[in-house]
């Protein structure tokens, strides 16, 4: 039985930021470990309710994570318990304590009217560093071999829960990334202050102990064929993200250089990192040779999402002179909306991050008219104008306020305005598989799509999405790769309605 008086006794109250004068001069995490009194008082305002909307399949957590259980036993100091419940559910808790922008928050009870839900997602990465902290991530091999391969194509989230999930069932598992190290977006796409990568290399180390077999470098489609990966596993799974940047085609000066996609910069960012450690990284650049580095230019930031915090935060901590970040959108409120949001839906709401502490301007309800050039084919200056966006018939129509035009000063533009779907790749084309009006693949019911034993789940399925979506998603599909096995038994696959292919709601 949880305290009844908890969260009367406790307001909501995270930890410390490290301060930003410190923290923009190095790559590690914003965040300090939290201390076990402030973890297991936050536990303890978990109302334990009686019908839980944190992991309801209305909206709250995708992979059903048994909230109220752990924070029950967090709170009555029973760690390794805790372990074992958030780990039933979920695969890689340390990653989504950090990246999850957690609905399951915007869900809880103790939110209502305006109030402050417990700090789920503070006592979620706690557990998982105490599962490191009190032995390590102990491998979970399967007892028996079954006879059986499966090549899993992506080493994101996805793809890494579906390989473990596997090869616990006993089932051979080969991870094929085309990068030249593994984890996918977690490696290169996300910085790390939000991720320091020692906790990706902690979890691949759980996996090979486990028996997963992983092949970086290799470009499936170009450097091994469909059909040699066909020949040699029984069944295989498409995990590939979805990284096709959307794009303003239509805007002049898009072509001109210093204008690029958001994950250019960041990938670019993250090799530097990983070479150079902890010391301060060289200036990074394109794969060419192009410089795509912040320091002591004046950049500016086209989205409002995460992708673009992730860019802002990379440039302070190059050196940037100066950073506009442009929103098309108004200005959210500070407080959810219960008229156009009801809880416990998703809120529309100003959205904070550490970032933003850091430095820079925002700017909302603006659009990009031109990517102004200097006269040698570089970008200057991004002219924009104050718009008003509406909706109508089911379309967005944005409306450009007359005498509103004015130039931001920009050296470096990054594009962050989200993704179109998976890339075009000769592995869909040789698999006979195609993409679909949102870039994605699309499933059947059992996760397979038109090729018989080739599953897809992630972002390739779903469109650009979060990462416990991606993580839920390799679950089930693990599942489903597990029944056309023929596994005895059956693994354990997210509850929530809405992790089955989208084809089959």
């Amino acid at each position: 039985m949880p305290d009844p008086n908890g969260f009367l006794r406790y307001d909501r109250r995270l930890p410390a930021r490290r301060p930003v004068p410190v923290r923009i001069m190095d790559w590690r995490e914003v965040y300090p470990p939290a201390g076990e009194e402030l973890i297991r008082e936050q536990a303890t305002r978990c109302m334990d309710c009686g019908i839980p909307f944190c992991h309801s399949d209305v909206a709250g957590c995708p992979l059903g994570n048994r909230i109220p259980d752990w924070n029950d036993l967090v709170r009555t100091g029973n760690w390794d318990a805790a372990v074992e419940s958030l780990h039933a559910t979920n695969n890689f808790p340390e990653f989504t304590g950090r990246l999850c922008p957690a609905p399951c928050e915007a869900a809880c009870v103790l939110g209502l009217g305006g109030q402050r839900p417990v700090t789920i997602k503070q006592v979620e990465v706690e557990i998982a560093n105490a599962a490191v902290a009190r032995g390590g991530l102990r491998p979970r091999p399967a007892p028996a071999p079954s006879g059986r391969s499966v090549a899993v194509v992506g080493s994101g989230p996805a793809g890494l829960a579906a390989a473990q999930q596997l090869a616990r069932a006993g089932h051979a598992v080969t991870v094929y990334e085309r990068d030249d190290a593994l984890g996918g977006l977690l490696r290169y796409g996300i910085p790390d202050f939000k991720l320091e990568k020692r906790h990706v290399d902690a979890r691949l180390a759980q996996l090979v102990a486990e028996g997963v077999r992983f092949r970086a470098g290799v470009n499936v489609g170009v450097d091994v064929t469909a059909a040699q990966l066909r020949a040699e596993h029984d069944a295989l799974l498409l995990a590939c993200g979805a990284l096709a940047g959307r794009e303003t085609p239509q805007t002049p000066g898009r072509a001109l250089r210093g204008v690029h996609q958001a994950m250019e910069h960041l990938v670019a960012a993250n090799r530097v990192v990983a070479a150079a450690g902890e010391s301060r990284p060289a200036p990074a650049t394109l794969p060419d040779g192009t410089p795509i580095d912040a320091a002591g230019r004046h950049v500016v930031i086209i989205g409002g999402g995460d992708t673009a915090a992730d860019c802002l935060g990379v440039a302070h901590r190059q050196g940037a002179a100066g950073v506009h970040q442009l929103d098309l959108y108004p200005q959210p409120p500070g407080a959810r909306d219960e008229a156009r949001d009801p809880w416990p839906t998703w809120p529309w709401v100003l959205r904070e991050y550490p970032a933003h502490e850091e430095g820079g301007e925002r700017i909302f309800a603006v659009a990009v008219q031109e990517f102004v050039d200097d006269g040698t084919g570089t970008v200057r200056a991004v002219r924009i104008a104050e718009v008003t966006v509406e909706k109508r018939d089911g379309r967005r129509v944005v409306t450009v306020l007359p005498g509103t035009e004015r130039e931001l000063p920009a050296d470096l533009v990054l594009l962050a305005i989200g993704f179109e779907g998976t890339e075009e790749q000769p592995l869909l084309d040789q698999l006979g598989v195609s993409r679909n009006v949102r870039g994605a693949v699309d499933a059947r019911p059992d996760w397979q799509t038109d090729a018989d034993g080739v599953f897809v789940a992630g972002d390739m399925h779903r469109g650009a999405s979060l990462i416990v979506w991606a993580i839920a998603e390799g679950r089930a599909a693990a599942a489903a790769i597990h029944a056309y096995l023929g596994g005895a038994g059956s693994l354990p696959a997210p509850v929530h309605p809405g992790a089955q292919p989208l084809a089959a709601r």
